[in-house]
């Protein structure tokens, strides 16, 4: 049976239709929506992996991270220089600078104003400033600096002049907060950035690397005693109008520099052109530029303060054997010379007397029976035909006599002449003499324990034991009594040489110095004081030599820096010398 349409009732094709195709659309959208998702899900999981990867360069390599890019943005460009305690010595700093910017004004000329007027204005601002030298910059129309370093304050006042040429850029700038002070171990840093002379030029590398300026340079120097020592070198300068002085204070156990002056002295933070350079005028006058280091890199005859050395020696090789032995000093001729002393001495003298009254002719004796080989193989020992061992770029190089020493050469170097080594080769030799015969290099780092280098023998424990007897006799009775600070218990030599010149020596021109010790039972610092051409004045006794004028400064160094160094004054205490007193029919000074 066939059905057959109900009249009246038709069915809706199109709705089915739509039905359908929404359907279709529904399907389509979930299928997309799928697929984003998977695509978004494959995105996560590859820069997952990505990082995964990442982080296990970085710690297999160690390579910076995004971080460690800021903070080394956020370092100063170069480090900082601190002394032993911590104390900063040299640091960066943010400051403005007065540039001049011609192209400023894109339209008419540079200066709403003329040359003249701006730079009559600056003056206002800046008093030392150089006007007609100011105004022919700003006439040339060419960029440059005018001031570096200004104030905030200062850079406001320019402003207020009303020139758009005139501009502040904001730079860093190396500051030297203890001023002069030891400028010479610190040098300074030039417009460009580089560090010249001093432990600036020497460290450049490492206070401009991330670690140098992360973390402080620590030098070995203490403030404190380079203060003390440049301020009596100071004085003992004008007490004798000397034209210059050098001193160093030395650890005799490690060969730490606790302080290095050379005077006169310069401001790193404003460094002149006179201080680098001099006319050569001066320089056949015999004078040197400010930023002269005298204690490393002028070599000087250091006269009789070399005359432990030679006794040292001897004592070794055992040509004096017996103190008590007397020797003459009566003047005598070799190789055309007359060795000879410059004031009367005693007819017959022994070593320790010898030493005491600081005869020339006695230490020749002496030397002669030693032998120019041994004598020379001493002072090689003691670094004395080499530069200085320190990190400073200026290290003087000695005037060694090479080849085989002749008689006269040898009787010569015994007491000073012949030879000259600067006052830091001095120090390191003295600190052999007396902490148990180990010569150690010099160096500007503060050193931890396991960093003291093992240094080499130079002379026998026992003969350094004897030497520091001699050396307080000297102090104590002889030519360097005014060194003797009570309780510090002094020991040292005085020196006084004439200086060479282009015809012979001068005899009116003297390097006058004192190389001591302290406390001389139990060493812990060698201390180098030295005049350069001292005249005799009423507070020296109108006297040249080293007993009236670089001795005193020793003697007033020590008390001030002993108590800063952990050695206090102790009158209870000394070195005994009961075996040496007999020896010395009279006491004596120079």
């Amino acid at each position: 049976m066939t059905a057959q349409p109900v009249p009246g009732l038709s069915i809706p094709t199109t709705v089915a239709t739509g039905r359908h195709r929404l359907a279709s659309v529904r399907q389509k959208a979930l299928l997309t929506a799928k697929w984003r998702t998977l695509w978004v899900l494959v995105g996560f999981t590859l820069i997952s992996i990505v990082a995964l990867i990442r982080l296990c360069i970085l710690g297999i390599t160690g390579a910076s991270s995004g971080s460690d890019d800021l903070a080394e943005a956020l370092l100063p460009a170069r480090g900082e220089i601190v002394d032993r305690n911590g104390v900063p010595l040299a640091e960066d700093f943010r400051t403005y600078s007065l540039w001049f910017n011609p192209k400023a004004m894109t339209d008419g000329p540079p200066l709403i104003h003329t040359p003249m007027q701006v730079a009559l204005g600056l003056q206002k601002i800046f008093p030392d400033l150089d006007v007609n030298k100011v105004a022919a910059e700003l006439a040339s129309g060419k960029p440059g600096y005018l001031r570096r370093s200004i104030l905030p304050e200062d850079a406001n006042k320019v402003h207020a002049l009303g020139e758009p040429s005139l501009e502040f850029p904001l730079e860093e700038s190396r500051y030297y907060p203890q001023g002069s002070m030891a400028a010479h171990v610190l040098g300074y840093v030039d417009s460009y950035g580089k560090g010249k002379v001093g432990m600036e030029e020497a460290f450049d590398k490492q206070l401009t690397s991330i670690d140098g300026r992360e973390h402080p340079s620590v030098l070995s120097i203490d403030y404190r005693v380079q203060g003390a020592l440049e301020d009596e070198l100071a004085r003992g300068m004008a007490d004798s109008h000397a034209k210059g002085a050098a001193g160093v204070v030395l650890d005799v156990d490690t060969g730490e520099v606790m302080a290095l002056a050379s005077l006169p002295s310069f401001d790193p933070n404003h460094v002149l052109p006179g201080d680098m350079m001099i006319s050569k005028e001066q320089a056949e006058e015999g004078d040197t530029p400010h930023g002269f280091n005298r204690v490393t890199n002028q070599v000087y005859e250091l006269g009789s303060c070399f005359k432990p050395f030679n006794v040292a020696a001897a004592i070794d090789a055992g040509t004096v054997t017996n103190l008590a032995r007397l020797y003459p000093s009566k003047p005598f001729p070799m190789g055309g010379f007359m060795i000879k002393d410059a004031h009367k001495m005693p007819p017959m003298m022994n070593v320790p007397e010898m030493l005491m009254h600081s005869s020339n002719v006695v230490s020749a004796e002496v030397a002669d029976e030693l032998g120019g080989e041994r004598l020379k193989a001493t002072m090689e020992k003691l670094g004395m035909n080499a530069r200085p061992p320190i990190e400073l770029p200026a290290r003087g190089f000695p005037i060694w006599p090479s080849g085989k020493w002749s008689r006269v050469r040898t009787m010569t170097v015994s007491y000073g002449h012949g030879i000259a080594v600067t006052p830091l080769h001095l120090a390191m030799g003295y600190a052999a003499l007396v902490n148990g015969g180990i010569w150690r290099p010099a160096t500007l780092r503060k050193l931890s324990p396991d960093e003291v280098p093992a240094g080499r023998r130079v002379f026998k424990a026992s003969t350094s034991a004897k030497i520091r007897q001699m050396l307080r006799l000297i102090v104590a009775f002889g030519t360097g009594r005014s060194a003797n600070a009570e309780g510090f218990r002094v020991g040292g030599k005085t020196g006084s040489a004439e200086k060479p010149g282009v015809h012979g020596y001068r005899h009116h021109s003297l390097i006058s110095t004192f190389a001591a010790a302290f406390p001389m039972d139990k060493p812990r610092y060698v201390v180098i004081a030295m005049l350069d051409e001292p005249q005799g004045t009423e507070m020296t006794s109108f006297q040249r030599t080293a007993a009236w004028n670089a001795a005193p400064v020793v003697g007033r160094v020590i008390p001030r820096i002993g108590p800063l160094l952990g050695v206090m004054p102790d009158d209870t205490r000394d070195i005994d010398i009961s075996d040496l007193r007999p020896l010395i029919k009279g006491d004596t000074s120079e």
